[in-house]
């Protein structure tokens, strides 16, 4: 798998125009949402480039990352001439970034993609590292390839329109980073104002997210091994996301990992020894930020049966990615069926849901 460009842009006209004049093209297109079409869009008007670009509108939220959504993206470009040769930009965040990679990989059997992240989430995560998909059958991302953007531009100033829950939807994401990281990473993420945000203190640690993830993109980039440490939190968490989904109560997906995080974190404990004190800060941070997830022993089952589908797993044993400590990753771990359900105990105890 080619390796993708990734840029943290200190103007985008400048970047976005050195993107474009590297990918030879003969058609050049723009997915956005309606969201990105009226917020995020209208920056990028004085880009000569974009001049004769042809613009794709879809719905937005994670409710539109659907077979339908993908077959008319697909529409529009046969509509509109799209050849082999033709170049896609996904402007938007992580549904965008994610459904317009898995339309441009399969259009024509793949055309060049360029990724343009507007969310703190697609950022440090979703556009990053070449995986593409859609949800299907009620199941996050069950549908997708690898197939990485040819860039990846990186523009800071769209956070600064950003909502707080997108805000820290992609703030789990840095969260997760650090913990596979270092000490001193984590720290600074624990410890940095988000009701007062330093735009280029963000920046900075945007920047330290996307190298945690590109380093281990680029050791493993088909998660064979030690790419399976950014699932951190998602085995859980894309469990929570997947039944809030289909309890009509869709969360935005950083908040699924940032609970997920809580009960891999109280797994590592019990299961690697991961220090009571380390877990009982980063919790401090996700009950106080997030709030909890709600549900009951009930549904305990389901959520079991939903961990159940997650990619990492085989021969049907769930998988988890704990930690013995920050930056020490312990992969490929399983434990059974009864201490799952006291990972559930504890998380609606420690998070008072």
């Amino acid at each position: 798998m080619s390796k993708q460009k990734v840029i943290l842009c200190e103007g985008l006209g400048n970047s976005l125009t050195l993107a474009i004049e590297q990918c030879p093209h003969d058609k050049l297109f723009i997915l956005t949402d309606e969201h990105t079409h009226r917020l995020c869009l209208p920056q990028l008007k004085d880009i000569a480039v974009l001049k004769n670009a042809t613009e794709i509108i879809i719905g937005a939220e994670d409710l539109h990352k659907n077979l339908e959504t993908l077959a008319s993206v697909w529409q529009a470009l046969s509509g509109q001439g799209a050849t082999r040769h033709s170049l896609l930009i996904n402007l938007g965040g992580g549904m965008v970034t994610d459904l317009g990679g898995f339309a441009a990989s399969t259009f024509k059997r793949g055309i060049a993609y360029i990724n343009i992240p507007t969310t703190l989430l697609a950022m440090v995560d979703a556009s990053v590292g070449g995986k593409t998909g859609i949800n299907f059958n009620g199941l996050k991302n069950e549908i997708g390839v690898f197939a990485p953007a040819t860039s990846v531009l990186l523009e800071t100033e769209f956070l600064r329109s950003l909502d707080a829950h997108n805000f820290f939807s992609g703030y789990a994401e840095m969260l997760k980073h650090g913990l596979i990281s270092t000490p001193e990473h984590l720290a600074e993420l624990l410890s940095f104002d988000t009701e007062k945000i330093d735009y280029v203190g963000l920046k900075t640690m945007v920047g330290r997210s996307v190298r945690v993830k590109e380093d281990i993109v680029e050791q493993d980039p088909q998660e064979h091994g030690i790419r399976k440490a950014l699932n951190l939190g998602h085995t859980v968490g894309h469990a929570f996301e997947s039944l809030a989904l289909a309890e009509n109560r869709p969360v935005l997906h950083g908040y699924a990992v940032a609970w997920g995080l809580v009960c891999e974190l109280y797994l590592s404990y019990i299961k690697v020894g991961f220090p009571k004190d380390r877990m009982r800060q980063v919790i401090q941070f996700v009950n106080e930020n997030y709030g909890g997830f709600v549900f009951n022993c009930k549904q305990y089952d389901r959520l079991y049966e939903l961990m159940g589908h997650d990619k990492k797993n085989a021969a049907g044993i769930i998988n988890f990615t704990l930690l013995k400590e920050v930056g020490e990753i312990c992969l490929n771990q399983t434990t059974d069926k009864a201490t799952i359900f006291e990972m559930f105990d504890f998380y609606r105890e420690c998070m008072g849901v």
